[in-house]
């Protein structure tokens, strides 16, 4: 089953069991979904729908923080159900070691050596690591590597 029509049931039954938040950040998700299938002109696989699960979960964690920092915890607390609901769409984090390995093979593929490189490197793991990773941890362990 792919992930778009595991994201789709999961909104029918959201949508009969009336669980509006679950419902609510489902249907978000699919909004985002098709607005980037919109403006790019493609259709997402399901690397592309991780991308835009990645970008979505960032900006609660974001509010999250700032609702939490305003004393908003009504607002936290729906925040965190998002969070919650959307982490279940992406695949199980790799640890760090697995990481590490995927650095180490991109290094030898592009012939990194220094900081300058980074980029060149960044280009090589991102498609790899997307939705796998926390794309924040993977560039300091770059940087780590490569400084």
């Amino acid at each position: 089953m792919s992930l778009r029509s595991r994201i789709q049931d999961d909104m029918k039954t959201a949508l009969k069991a009336k669980e509006t938040v679950r419902l609510g950040a489902i249907r978000m998700l699919m909004a985002a979904m098709r607005q980037k299938e919109v403006d790019e002109r493609i259709e997402l696989d399901d690397a592309g729908i991780a991308a835009v699960l990645d970008k979505m979960i960032k900006q609660r964690k974001d509010s999250l923080s700032q609702f939490t920092a305003a004393g908003r915890m009504d607002l936290a607390d729906k925040e965190s159900a998002e969070i919650e609901t959307l982490n279940a769409y992406l695949p199980e984090k790799l640890d760090e070691a697995t990481i590490t390995a995927a650095i180490d093979a991109a290094i030898a593929a592009t012939g990194a050596a220094k900081a300058a490189d980074m980029g060149k490197l960044m280009a090589v793991l991102k498609p790899q690591l997307t939705g796998k990773a926390d794309m924040g941890l993977v560039s300091k362990l770059v940087k780590a590597r490569l400084g």
